[in-house]
C-alpha cells in the first residue's frame, strides 16, 4: 500500500518547526492518540535515539519504540517503529517558504506489519491515521503560530 501523506503550512521558520517536531517532549501536544511518550535518555533527539510511544488506538493503547534513522536539519528527518505489530515509518520534511520566513511541513506514513499487524493495519491502523494526520497538522500549525 502506498504512504499517507499530510502537508501543511506554518507561519513560522523551518528551524522553529523542526527543533518543536523533533523534541519528543512536545508529540503529545499536538498527537491526539499520543498517551505517553518517554525518551530513552535525556539527551537531545539524534540518530539512533529510541522513544517508547503509547498510543491510543481504536479501543486500546499501542506502546511502541521508534528509532530516529535520519536527521538532516531543519529540512527533514525520519524515525520508524522497532517493536509491535504495527512499525510505522515516518518521514517529515520542512521546506522554506519566503526566504524561510515560512515553512511547508509534509509527513508521509508508511507500515511495516507483523502478526496481528497484518490485520490491524489495513481494517483500524491506516484509517485511523488517514483521520488524525490532518488534524495533527493543523495542531502543529496552531500551536506553533501561537508560540507556544
Amino acid at each position: 500500500m502506498s504512504a499517507i501523506k499530510g502537508t501543511v503550512e506554518i507561519a513560522r521558520r523551518p528551524e522553529d518547526v523542526y527543533a518543536y517536531m523533533t523534541d519528543p517532549a512536545h508529540m503529545g501536544e499536538w498527537q491526539e492518540s499520543v498517551v505517553s511518550v518517554r525518551p530513552d535518555d535525556d539527551t537531545p533527539a539524534h540518530v539512533g535515539s529510541r522513544t517508547v510511544v503509547t498510543r491510543h488506538v481504536h479501543r486500546r493503547e499501542m506502546t511502541m519504540t521508534t528509532q530516529i534513522d535520519q536527521m538532516d536539519p531543519p529540512r527533514s528527518f525520519r524515525s520508524h517503529c522497532i517493536d509491535g505489530p504495527v512499525r510505522p515509518t515516518v518521514t517529515t520534511t520542512v521546506e522554506p517558504l519566503d526566504e524561510g520566513a515560512r515553512s511547508r511541513v509534509t509527513i508521509s506514513l508508511d507500515f511495516e506489519s507483523h502478526g496481528t499487524g497484518k490485520v490491524l493495519t489495513p481494517l483500524v491502523v491506516r484509517p485511523s491515521v488517514r483521520k488524525e494526520l490532518p488534524r495533527n497538522e493543523q495542531r502543529l500549525k496552531e500551536i506553533l503560530e501561537r508560540g507556544d
